[in-house]
């Protein structure tokens, strides 16, 4: 079974391309939607623990547990140690899966896969790339962006260019839905024979 690495700076479509991977057959772990899942459930009394008053109801308050750790380096790094090890357990849990069912290739959708260094990790690295213009397009047409929450976005990603550089394949998402399919079709076949 080879994994693949999914990642892409914002408003690229990586979100896209990885339901495209599941839909040509390979089982894709996303690592937003598992910490999205955590916060609503064993992750929300150990962050409330860490960070009193940043649960509601049981699950935590992304915008009050970000206002505490944004811009401190030191809490983000308490939240991290909190919540990372959670995300690799489910991570196993899908791999061992996926292996048992016989999947011949998996993608792990890894927004910060360079940025946390699990590159080295894959057997393959995809990166999803749509060009400045489509991707500043894209993010600013979001509810509640602004250009300034964008740069600081970019400011912390590892530059679309640096990733296309290391990349296995890139998937040019600037061209539709229908093309980017083709491109990871391409993709499975190169890096799994599928």
């Amino acid at each position: 079974m080879i994994v693949i690495g999914l990642t892409g700076s914002i408003g690229m479509g990586k979100s896209t391309t990885a339901r495209l991977f599941a839909e040509e057959g390979a089982p894709v772990h996303d690592a937003d939607a598992t910490v999205h899942r955590l916060y609503a459930g064993e992750a929300a009394p150990l962050i409330e623990a860490a960070f009193p008053g940043t649960t509601r109801d049981g699950a935590v308050d992304r915008k009050e547990l970000g206002t505490r750790v944004l811009g401190d380096r030191a809490a983000l790094e308490k939240l991290e140690a909190i919540v990372h090890p959670l995300v690799r357990k489910a991570e196993a849990e899908f791999l061992a899966r996926a292996r048992a069912e016989g999947a011949t290739a998996v993608v792990l959708d890894i927004p910060l896969l360079f940025e946390t260094g699990r590159d080295g990790e894959m057997d393959a690295v995809v990166v999803v790339s749509a060009g400045e213009d489509e991707q500043r397009r894209r993010v600013m047409e979001r509810p509640g962006m602004t250009e300034e929450a964008f740069r600081g976005i970019l400011a912390r990603q590892t530059p679309d260019a640096e990733k296309r550089a290391r990349a296995d394949v890139v998937i040019d998402a600037s061209t539709g839905v229908e093309d980017a399919r083709a491109q990871v079709r391409a993709a499975l076949a190169k890096l799994a024979g599928g």
